[in-house]
């Protein structure tokens, strides 16, 4: 597969999990400047290894929770929670993901991936 093919591979994959209009937001961030940037994202993250078979993507979602809570990237986080949810996710599984990340990279990460999880859930059911 050539890389063209790789980035129309991986921006479709980006649509389906994130939704056109978040998608294009996140593409546009940067103007001219990000383009180079968000076509790497597209091509290669998304076009190659979110399109790997050997994990589903719901798997991979709950990866991606737990590495953005524990290097402390709240908006990306944000965006692979529901990324997860998409991709068939349920709070209960993104909760546990969660509370591991409480024992294994401390109290303070969990407590502030909590409330981006808490608030995301919320705006999926409200009340």
């Amino acid at each position: 597969m050539n890389e063209e093919d790789l980035h129309a591979r991986g921006l479709k994959l980006r649509i389906d999990m994130f939704g056109r209009e978040a998608v294009e937001k996140r593409m546009s961030a940067f103007g001219e400047f990000g383009k180079p940037l968000q076509y790497i994202i597209n091509a290669y993250a998304y076009g190659d290894v979110w399109s790997r078979s050997a994990l589903p993507a719901a798997t991979k979602s709950l990866v991606m929770i737990a590495m953005m809570a524990a290097s402390g990237y709240e908006k990306e986080l944000g965006v692979h929670i529901r990324g997860a949810l998409k991709n068939g996710c349920n709070a209960e599984q993104i909760q546990e993901v969660l509370l591991l990340l409480a024992l294994y990279c401390g109290i303070p990460a969990a407590n502030e991936a909590h409330r981006i999880a808490a608030d995301i859930l919320r705006e999926r059911v409200p009340g």
